[in-house]
């Protein structure tokens, strides 16, 4: 029945696409693990997107590359976009015939200030839905150990805005058993002073959660009588405050704030759209907020030609070398086109260059008869098992731009190598401009580059969304963080400067060259 439902709602969407739809969308806490299946899919079919600043920027990549995005801010103490510009510029998208995903924070019905937007909607005859997302007031305390109500401590609870606490009803709100508050901490004196004033006990507890349900998640707990001393001089927001007999409970551990390394840093990746989630993952296993900026495509070679006549006369070589894991996928890709596989190399022996190139072949179920100690193409040479003097090398390589050193080495030393194009990799035809407006903003704090290439296509993208003076402002204080010689050298080259240097030259080394700088800057 599920199934039935949500296929009928996916071809009532495709049949949207040709006239205008906008979708108030919940985003949840703000990262993607908050947001819900549903939420993804209208972001994934988005081709304008106005989302609000609290808005993680995880959530931004799932729209398409060609989607508009505008941020209009919303937060706090921050300056915004006027609500009458961002209901005009909805309606305006709309009647163009665009889907346009409004994203707001949490539940665009709980304080999300929906009403107006939904006003003029109706007024230009708009077609709209509403998307619910998790609310803050629910998910955050909840992922911090406090249940909101509970059998014996609390049967009722209230949901109130500290925006304007002047406009609340105390005397109502100091009966309730359970008391939750938003947009609170710039006004927590005056929460406190208010509901010891109508007659809460000073020993009534309370707890406030800051950025509820991120990595840098923090939690402080105490009475009405303490919480002030316990948070002076702390900036609270964005937070959620819990005040009633729950907030003392504590049913899960809350995360230490010191014990993920890169907690509050925010790193751009600059690998090919294929290959970045693996880095991604490593990055935020570690506490880091990602975004990707791929600045590299992996496309097929401009002629399968030279491939296939290689694949046709594999009996012919001795060596099969592979220097990266879009190599391996690519020449198996190739050899099963043409009705080939695995049994065809029989009589070869395969050289790998790194860890991440020899996986990549593990998963086509063979294991490399060399790999050298450096995970450097230079090391192979160096390295090699058998004189090379006489040996027939099959080398798939990616089409232009590779360093030459491995075909002039193995030559140099007697081997004859057949060097074919098995992929190309190509610069992005254009950058996400929400990325562009982050750095802009200086709220990247570190830029990794696995290749050469990467760094001669990050200056390239950047510069269709940055002056000169503003690519300078934006780099400046922010760490370029390099895999390799190879690539440190190109970032010199290219960005005058380079800060760190993996030791070992896999995503694995450079993760760990990341946190040994962050962690030596903390210290």
């Amino acid at each position: 029945m599920e199934g039935s439902t949500l296929d009928s709602r996916l071809k009532r969407d495709r049949a949207k696409m040709n006239r205008g739809q906008v979708y108030l969308v919940g985003a949840g806490l703000g990262g993607a693990d908050c947001l819900t299946l549903r939420g993804k899919h209208l972001l994934q079919l988005a081709e304008v997107l106005i989302y609000d600043a609290l808005v993680a920027p995880q959530l931004l990549q799932f729209a398409p590359q060609d989607c508009l995005k505008l941020l209009v801010g919303k937060r706090g103490g921050k300056s915004s976009t006027p609500q009458a510009e961002i209901n005009r510029l909805l309606v305006e998208y709309c009647q163009q015939g665009k889907q346009v995903v409004r994203l707001k924070g949490g539940d665009p019905g709980v304080f999300g200030r929906s009403r107006g937007e939904v006003k003029a909607l109706r007024e230009a005859g708009c077609e709209f839905e509403w998307v619910p997302g998790i609310s803050s007031a629910l998910a955050a305390p909840l992922l911090a150990g406090i249940p909101l109500t509970d059998k014996d401590l609390s049967c009722c609870l209230a949901i109130a805005t500290g925006h304007q606490p002047e406009n609340l009803d105390w005397e109502a709100l100091s009966y309730l058993d359970t008391l939750v508050i938003l947009m609170g901490g710039r006004n927590l004196g005056f929460i406190v002073r208010r509901l010891q004033e109508e007659g809460r006990s000073r020993t009534c507890p309370i707890a406030i959660v800051r950025n509820g349900g991120r990595t840098n998640q923090q939690v402080w707990r105490g009475t009405l009588a303490d919480i002030l001393d316990r948070t002076a001089g702390i900036s609270l927001s964005p937070c959620v405050i819990v005040i009633g007999p729950v907030a003392a409970l504590q049913l899960m551990p809350s995360p230490s704030p010191s014990s993920l390394p890169l907690q509050d840093i925010t790193v751009l990746v600059t690998r090919a759209a294929e290959q970045s989630s693996t880095f991604t993952q490593l990055l935020q296993q570690q506490g880091a907020t990602v975004l990707e900026m791929p600045a590299l495509e992996i496309r097929p070679p401009s002629s399968w030609k030279p491939l296939d006549e290689a694949i046709a006369r594999l009996s012919e070589f001795n060596w099969l070398i592979l220097t990266s894991s879009n190599g391996v996928d690519y020449f198996f890709g190739r050899l099963a086109s043409r009705d080939r596989d695995a049994r065809d190399l029989a009589n070869l022996k395969i050289a790998v260059v790194g860890k991440k190139t020899a996986a990549a072949l593990k998963q086509k179920h063979l294991n490399p008869d060399f790999i050298p100690p450096n995970f450097v193409a230079d090391s192979l040479v160096e390295h090699f098992p058998e004189p090379l003097n006489g040996q027939k090398i099959l080398f798939p390589r990616v089409e232009t731009g590779g360093r030459d050193v491995l075909l002039k080495e193995l030559t140099a030393q007697g081997a004859t190598v057949v060097e074919v194009p098995a992929y190309q990799s190509a610069c992005p035809d254009r950058v996400d401009p929400a990325v562009g407006s982050v750095l802009q903003a200086q709220n990247v704090d570190i830029i990794t580059f696995a290749s050469s290439k990467t760094v001669r296509n990050f200056c390239t993208l950047l510069g269709q969304v940055l002056s000169e003076v503003e690519r300078d402002r934006a780099l400046q204080g922010v760490c370029l963080a390099s895999i390799g010689p190879q690539t440190s050298k190109s970032c010199r080259q290219w960005l005058q400067r380079i800060d760190l240097e993996a030791e070992e030259y896999t995503l694995e080394g450079l993760t760990h060259a990341i946190v040994r700088w962050v962690t030596e800057k903390k210290a």
